[in-house]
């Protein structure tokens, strides 16, 4: 599989125009990639505005290998990128950013709640969670990639969260509802208004039955 590296570069550049415009992302605090093929990404330099991207602001990367290529520096959050694309080869878009109530959430010892709504059931079944690292690292990479196993959302605690898809308009409703969902919870805790959950059982009939959507590769240990 190959993707034209010119229309992935727009696809991230749209992207990256969206999550700012709807307060997924802000100045500097993230970054994104896409799978070029089974070996290569693009992933966001080092510095870029996530609203403000480029034809130039991306470096292409051999994930296999760890090398790259290309005018500008990439993002020094390569190894948690690098850490998906090589476990999951149903990773095409990685999207990491810190928005306002997700990152509230990381930095609390609150749990992301699945059970509240269609889009929840379906886009956060699978959620995971890391110790802080310092960004950049390669113990961060690793503690990634060990959770990418199975896990489509990766919570970092007092940082942010890291997110992987099959298609950016996936990997995008992810973290819109993502964000939702912490907003939800830290709102009804506020107001003191005590959310319902959705039934276990309700909820495997839901995604076993693909209610919504297929359901997504799931990996369980």
């Amino acid at each position: 599989m190959k993707f034209d590296q010119t229309d992935i570069a727009k696809q991230l550049i749209d992207t990256g125009t969206y999550m700012l415009a709807n307060q997924l992302a802000w100045g500097t605090s993230g970054n994104l990639s896409a799978r070029i093929d089974e070996r290569h990404m693009i992933i966001t330099a080092s510095g870029t505005e996530m609203g403000n991207l480029g034809p130039s602001d991306f470096a292409l990367c051999d994930f296999t290998e760890g090398t790259w290529e290309g005018a500008r520096k990439p993002s020094k959050e390569v190894p948690m990128h690098t850490g998906i694309y090589q476990t999951r080869d149903d990773a095409n878009v990685v999207l990491h950013s810190s928005p306002f109530y997700t990152t509230l959430i990381a930095s609390s010892e609150e749990s992301i709640i699945s059970e509240l709504f269609i889009e929840t059931m379906y886009f956060l079944e699978d959620v995971a969670y890391v110790d802080y690292y310092h960004p950049g690292t390669a113990k961060l990479g690793d503690a990634v990639r060990e959770q990418a196993e199975n896990a489509h959302v990766i919570i970092l605690k007092n940082h942010g969260v890291i997110l992987f898809d099959d298609s950016f308009a996936d990997a995008t409703m992810r973290l819109e509802t993502l964000e939702m969902a912490c907003r939800m919870i830290v709102t009804a805790k506020s107001a003191g208004i005590a959310l319902t959950k959705i039934p276990d059982t309700v909820v495997r009939d839901f995604l076993e039955s693909a209610r919504y959507k297929p359901r997504k590769n799931v990996k369980r240990t």
